[in-house]
């Protein structure tokens, strides 16, 4: 069996040791090791997901417990299938477009889209991870922002 055993600076820059056990491979204790230090190191190289993750245990203790389910139901279910192995650094405008498409174009069993309301709502909450990559991981700029709006919201004219 292996382990890795390394020092990391921890968000109030106090030097704290980790050690992890009990993986099978080499491979397998150096990928946990390096998914821990980017997702410690606010690295933009991690994936999508791994950075969902890092998301959640920043916003979930801030929100309301049924804000929090909504917004990790629309996460889930329409945000990660799309670009969950993608690296963060490597998501631009138009692989957002191209989300916006998908979403535009989605008929459920009875043949009918998405309201224009949860269009934006779904926009606004793929804004939301991306503002935060922004404003506390380095992300020079929002690529939901460059991609332009979607949906509608209740001012805008949907009902």
């Amino acid at each position: 069996m292996w382990y890795v055993s390394f020092y990391y600076y921890d968000w109030t820059g106090k030097n704290c040791r980790k050690v992890k056990r009990d993986f099978k491979t080499r491979r397998e204790a150096l990928e946990w090791e390096q998914h821990f230090r980017m997702k410690e190191g606010a690295n933009l190289d991690m994936v999508f997901s791994d950075f969902v993750k890092a998301y959640t245990r920043s916003m979930q203790p801030k929100l309301k417990h049924n804000t929090w389910l909504t917004k990790e139901h629309i996460v889930r279910s329409k945000v990660l299938p799309y670009f969950a192995d993608k690296k963060m650094r490597d998501i631009s405008a138009k692989d957002i477009i191209q989300w916006q498409n998908v979403q535009i174009s989605y008929r459920d069993e009875k043949g009918k889209p998405h309201a224009p309301t949860y269009l934006k709502t779904m926009q606004a909450e793929l804004s939301a991870l991306f503002n935060h990559a922004v404003r506390f991981y380095e992300l020079k700029c929002n690529p939901v922002i460059k991609a332009g709006p979607l949906g509608k919201g209740v001012r805008d004219g949907a009902a």
